[in-house]
């Protein structure tokens, strides 16, 4: 359910018919935009039935909300969702590059690599401390050691950064060290570790399951607002397909469609979509031209040796040609890099 306040209304009578709300037992979320101010109540909305709220102060109307995910939906909010971390807006008008290695690996490579994906223009740096393999065999990550890593990479750069959380487990460790937390694709549908994330303060990257749809992909995001944290950025990177020719199926209309039925960011990973580096740069292109508001790019110093992914990993100078690349496109849609 969504109540409407009359711009006229009071922070009074707004907090009025929250505390009313709340003693029926719904949660409440409040969200101000720029004209209206508007509560989502969520839970059980037949303990409303008998609840006049049009009828209370400052109420201009009450609607349902008919869709199964509710505050991260349009009809909650209609304005887009502005994330700010550490100054850098996520979800406005420039497009925003997250970059670096599947995995952290050694601190010098990392330190390298973070150095050149700033001068390239990268806004954020990604590294993986803990892996999610398909074989148990296969490097899982460096774990707290990878983490620190990270945190000295950033010291020197200044780029945030942004890293996998696999275990409910981790996430005090996760938290002391970095920006953004990563729900890799495999963990979706993770509801415990959903939870878990939407309770704490800090913006959440949440990527697409292998064979989730858009609407499966949205309730997982719900699990993480229904707890508080409405900081989301949506990924698509890819899904399983009959296809071969690539990794996975890059499904580019996932952007405008999630940009109708949500007011959440999107990005694209366009590395693991596909699985090869040579196809970043033009899906990197083509997602930005739909209105991708970010990129999710692997970059790798020395990707022939690297211990994840060297094969879908861009060397620094090939993500340098990249960002001048989209710079051009994200000017065409009214954007910039």
């Amino acid at each position: 359910m969504i109540i409407v306040f009359k711009k006229s209304a009071t922070e009074e009578e707004i907090s009025h018919v929250v505390d009313r709300i709340k003693s029926l037992g719904l949660a409440v979320h409040l969200s101000k935009g720029e004209e209206r101010t508007i509560i989502g109540a969520i839970g059980d909305e037949s303990l409303l039935a008998s609840t006049p709220l049009e009828a209370l102060p400052g109420v201009e109307k009450v609607m349902p909300i008919l869709k199964p995910y509710k505050v991260v939906s349009r009809d909650f909010k209609a304005e887009p969702t502005v994330i700010d971390v550490m100054g850098t807006k996520i979800g406005a008008k420039e497009v925003r590059v997250i970059a670096g290695p599947c995995s952290v690996e050694t601190m010098d490579l990392l330190k390298d690599c973070a150095t050149k994906v700033k001068e390239g223009g990268a806004s954020f740096l990604r590294g993986g401390a803990f892996k999610p393999r398909t074989s148990p065999y296969s490097f899982q990550g460096l774990g707290e050691e990878g983490l620190k890593f990270l945190a000295e990479a950033k010291k020197e750069t200044g780029l945030p950064i942004v890293s996998e959380l696999m275990d409910p487990r981790d996430i005090e460790l996760l938290c002391e060290y970095v920006d953004i937390i990563q729900i890799g694709a495999r963990n979706m549908q993770n509801f415990r570790l959903l939870t878990e994330v939407g309770r704490v303060k800090k913006p959440v990257l949440l990527k697409r399951g292998l064979a989730a749809t858009i609407k499966e992909f949205l309730m997982s995001a719900e699990y993480i607002a229904s707890q508080g944290n409405t900081d989301i950025i949506l990924c698509e990177r890819g899904i399983r397909t009959f296809e071969t020719a690539t990794r996975n199926t890059l499904d580019l209309s996932a952007v405008p469609v999630l940009k109708q039925e949500t007011h959440l960011p999107v990005f694209i990973d366009p590395s693991h979509a596909t699985g090869k580096w040579s196809l970043v740069t033009p899906l990197s292109m083509a997602a930005v031209a739909v209105g991708a508001d970010g990129l999710m790019i692997e970059v790798h110093s020395d990707p022939e040796n690297a211990l994840c992914d060297g094969e879908q990993s861009l060397k620094p100078a090939k993500f340098a040609e990249l960002m001048k690349m989209i710079g051009g496109i994200a000017a065409t849609v009214g954007r910039t890099v």
